[in-house]
This record gives C-alpha cells, sequence and structure tokens, in this order.
C-alpha cells in the first residue's frame, strides 16, 4: 500500500513523538524529529530518521515556536505535521500556517481549531444542536475588576451552587477554580482569568455549575473530508487530580449498549455542527442520575488513546495521517464504529509521571538509573525515556503510559496488577505507589468512580508510613535470616509480613525459594514503591 506521505514532521516530544514516529514508519513514511537543546539525547530524537534542533529548553523557546517547526519542516521536505497532543495540537494559527505553507497538518481544519477551542461556542453550538449542555453562562463574565466580577452574581445564583469557573480557552486545568460560596466568585473569576491569560493568551472565563459525584466520559471520534463522523467508543477518565488525568479505562463501566448508542450519537452531533475532519474527543459529565451533560470537544489526539486502540482494534495515528492525506474512513474504521456499544474487550491506561504523590504530585528531577517496563501478553508500555534519561522541569512530567487489556474488567485489572508489580524505576519518584494503590482499592475495583475518587480516598501519608513500616519488618527479618541462616528464615515460615503477599511458603510447593520471595517482596517494597 502506498504510504500517505513521503515524510512526517513530528512537532513533539517524550512518548507521543515516540509513538507517531513507529506509526509512521510501519506505515512506510520518513519521520522528522525536532528537538530543543534538553532533549538531544532523548529517545524520540535517536528513533527519527532525521532530527532538527528548534531552539534552547523552554518550550517557548522551541517546541511552541511555529516559526522553527516549519523552518524544520521546510529543510527536510516534510510533507505533513503530526502535532501530537499539547504544544501547538489545537492552535488554529499553526493548523492554518502549515496550510500556507503548503503543508499538511495532521488534525482537524483551521476553522473547526478555532470554533471548538473556544468552549462557550462550543457550549452555544452543542445547545443548538439539542446536546444536553453543563448548566452555566454562555458568554464571557466581565473580569475588568472585583466590582465588575461581582455583577455575575445573580447569574452564579440561576447556575447554582457549587459552580466552576473554567477558561474558554486552552485546557489542563488551567484557568479553573471549584467555588463553594458567593463571597469567594469575584476573587476567583480574577484570578482563574489571570492564570488563563498567562498560559492560553486568552483571559475569557465562564461559569459552569459543578455537578456533585459525576463521572467524566469522553467519546473518541473520527471524521474524513467528505463529511462522514463516527464515535469509536467512550473512554472513563474519572480518576484526576486538579483536574488532571491519571488513569483511564475503555469502556466506561456500567453501561448499557443502548447508552453508549446514545452518548456516540450526542458526541457526533457536536462534531457534525463544526464539520470535524481528523480526530477528536468529545468530553462529557455523567451524573449520578444517568444523565449526559456535554462539556468540551478536545480536537487532538487525546494522552489516553491506546485504551480506544486496544478495544477497537485499530491504530488512531494510522487512520490520523490517512485522512489528513484525503483518504476516506476505512472499511475498518467503520466496522469498528458499527460495533462500539457492544465492545468485547477491556482496557486500562495508567500514566507514569515523574511526581510525588506523597506530596501533592509535586513534580520531581534527575536521573533514572534503573528502568525496566513490564511484559507479557495484553500490556503495552509508551515510553519517552530509558535507563539513563535525565528528567527536568522544563517539560510536562509524562515519563510513559502503561496499557493492559483483556478479555473483561477484572481481567484487565488482575493484569494491571502484575504489570505494575514489574514495573522497576529508580533514581527519582514517580507515581508508581500511587497507581499499585489505585489497582487494589477496593473502590476502583468495583468501578465506583466519580471525580472526586483521589481526594476523597487517596491518603499519601498514611499510606507512605505504612509502606515504610512493611519495608522496616522486611529489612529486620532479611538481616536476621541472613545473619543466623536458614534456622532464622524458617522461624518466619519462609514468608513476608501480613498484608504484603501470599500467607504460604513458596518453597513449600517448589515455586520459588524463601530467599527469592523475600528478595522481590523486599525490592518492591522498599525501593520502589517510594524511592528515597
Amino acid at each position: 500500500m502506498k504510504p500517505p506521505f513521503r515524510r512526517v514532521l513530528v512537532a513533539n516530544r517524550g512518548e507521543i513523538a515516540v509513538r507517531v514516529i513507529r506509526a509512521c514508519h510501519e506505515l512506510g513514511c520518513e519521520a522528522v524529529g525536532v528537538y530543543s537543546d534538553a532533549d538531544v539525547r532523548a529517545p524520540h530524537v535517536r528513533a527519527a530518521d532525521v532530527a532538527v534542533r528548534i531552539g534552547p529548553p523552554p518550550a517557548a523557546e522551541s517546541y511552541l515556536r511555529i516559526d522553527a517547526i516549519l523552518a524544520a519542516a521546510r529543510q527536510t521536505a516534510a510533507e505533513a505535521i503530526h502535532p501530537g497532543y499539547g504544544f501547538l495540537s489545537e492552535r488554529a494559527a499553526f493548523a492554518r500556517a502549515c496550510a500556507e505553507a503548503g503543508i499538511a497538518f495532521v488534525g482537524p481544519s483551521p476553522e473547526t481549531l478555532a470554533g471548538l477551542g473556544d468552549k462557550l461556542a462550543a457550549r452555544r453550538a452543542a445547545r443548538a444542536a439539542g446536546v444536553p449542555v453543563v448548566p452555566g453562562t454562555l458568554e464571557p463574565a466581565p473580569v475588568e475588576d472585583l466590582e465588575a466580577a461581582a455583577s455575575v452574581l445573580p447569574e452564579a445564583d440561576r447556575v447554582g451552587w457549587p459552580l466552576m469557573v473554567k477558561a474558554s480557552a486552552g485546557g489542563g486545568g488551567r484557568g479553573m477554580r471549584r467555588v463553594d460560596e458567593a463571597g469567594e466568585l469575584p476573587a476567583a473569576l480574577l484570578a482563574a482569568s489571570r492564570e488563563a491569560a498567562a498560559a492560553f493568551g486568552d483571559g475569557s472565563v465562564y461559569l459552569e455549575r459543578y455537578v456533585q459525584g459525576a463521572r467524566h466520559v469522553e467519546v473518541q471520534l473520527l471524521g474524513d473530508a467528505e463529511g462522514e463522523i463516527v464515535a469509536l467508543g467512550e473512554r472513563d477518565c474519572s480518576l484526576q487530580r486538579r483536574h488532571q488525568k491519571l488513569v483511564e479505562e475503555a469502556p466506561a463501566p456500567g453501561l448499557t449498549a443502548p447508552r453508549r448508542r446514545e452518548l456516540h450519537r450526542l458526541a457526533v452531533s457536536v462534531a457534525r455542527a463544526f464539520g470535524l475532519r481528523n480526530a477528536a474527543t468529545a468530553e462529557f459529565l455523567l451524573a449520578p442520575d444517568g444523565s449526559f451533560w456535554f462539556l468540551e470537544v478536545n480536537t487532538r489526539l487525546q494522552v489516553e488513546h491506546g485504551v480506544t486502540e486496544l478495544v477497537s482494534g485499530l491504530d488512531l495515528v494510522h487512520e490520523q495521517l490517512r485522512i489528513a492525506a484525503g483518504e476516506s474512513l476505512s472499511r475498518r474504521v467503520r466496522a469498528a464504529a458499527a460495533h462500539a456499544a457492544r465492545p468485547e474487550r477491556h482496557a486500562i491506561e495508567v500514566r507514569i509521571s515523574a511526581e510525588d504523590p506523597g506530596r501533592e504530585f509535586a513534580p520531581v528531577s534527575g536521573r533514572i538509573t534503573r528502568w525496566r517496563e513490564p511484559g507479557g501478553p495484553g500490556v503495552r508500555v509508551d515510553a519517552g525515556v530509558e535507563e539513563g534519561s535525565v528528567v527536568g522541569t522544563d517539560y510536562d512530567p509524562l515519563l510513559a503510559k502503561l496499557l493492559v487489556v483483556a478479555e473483561d474488567r477484572p481481567g484487565a485489572l488482575a493484569r494491571l496488577r502484575r504489570a505494575l508489580d514489574e514495573f522497576e524505576v529508580a533514581g527519582l519518584q514517580t507515581t508508581l505507589p500511587f497507581h499499585r494503590w489505585v489497582a487494589a482499592e477496593p473502590a476502583f475495583a468495583a468501578a465506583v468512580l466519580s471525580t472526586s475518587f483521589v481526594p476523597d480516598r487517596w491518603r499519601a501519608a498514611q499510606l507512605r508510613a505504612a509502606a515504610a513500616a512493611r519495608a522496616a519488618a522486611i529489612a529486620a527479618t532479611w538481616t536476621a535470616a541472613t545473619e543466623f541462616g536458614r534456622r532464622g528464615a524458617e522461624a518466619w515460615s519462609g514468608r513476608p509480613p501480613d498484608d504484603v503477599g501470599p500467607r504460604r511458603d513458596p518453597a513449600a510447593d517448589g515455586s520459588a525459594s524463601s530467599d527469592e520471595r523475600w528478595v522481590r517482596v523486599a525490592r518492591r517494597e522498599a525501593v520502589e514503591r517510594w524511592p528515597a
């Protein structure tokens, strides 16, 4: 089959750059990488056929420079640019600049990016299309000063408390504030507006009701130039902190086929109102009473696209490239859409980030001294780092995504636990302890999900102290066993303390020696759960 393009420039870094470069190579396209001075030795640079320096480490001086990206594309005769996610992926100005340079932009049109990038415009269009919209305002709130901000209080009362102040541009939790009472609103409006202006160059904000106990559910969409738009299934992204996703899964647990079809229909209706071409995701809240409320549309490939791929059997980057080359939706895409309401597999993704979950998920930096990925059936790791990588603070702390797939949710969860137990990282703190907690949490296994799951249940200090106590007990017992020989080990029946492993002697049934079991448990508890 003829490649959709001869050469594609990947305007991104990290795991998504590696992911797109691999897809290009599978389709027979040459891949051009770009890098800042901080990424000169990054895996995505080596994965590319050729790589071009675009500036110093700050993103504003490298990955966000439209002129530098286009210069690299012209220098390498790239026919298309894939923006990945983040950075320039949803910038209408970038898509327009690509078109003017005669380079295909792998994403929606500039007009669609501009229309759906304005959340207020998207809310108005969704309402006009008959899609239920989270109650709130449809015009920007006044934010000139505290007095002007206070004038919106009557409208806030109509929206209902508590409510959210949200930026009309951008995303990722920036420009968002929860407000519980009227006295907090004026200051929250001004603070959110300032943050949005700094992050997105647009300080417009609006009000939206906070739906208590809601789940965050989104629908993967694909559209072609002929106007055909399909839904490829939904994902549950309810586990979040500070409005940023931590765990995603597909399909969303607990939905019947008719409810799925209805959700997919609503998502397609919004996308059709803006003439979507290429990939996008329509995001909804699923209220406790079972009603769906439209939030927004992200006009790019999502971080969590892989769980949809594992369930549908599609490669979404392949499809993006073909659509950008002018092809219609393929037969395999139509077939996947036809079966999207009755999925036959379940996939879960966790984001492995350079953050300390014991300290409010604060970003960390350092050199990765050990990196051992899990493997086996149904396990996929999309990584942008490797052993020896230096992780700084210039960019998003996402290091890798661990994805698992199985025939059903219990099977996927069991596979996730096993894969997390195999994942070894040393040298800096990561979110692995948090994800191991999630995988073992009974409420998650029971799919008792909501956007408040993490703030309501995650108790880092207690869990860290418990892990330290277990590690100390293991270390003390291991020392005793080593010093006094086999008799010391037998005194403990060859097993770890309570709640850190199976209550049996692995040596008794020949599955493993006591020493091997102790080493494995000690490694997991003392080294990888909470690195020093």
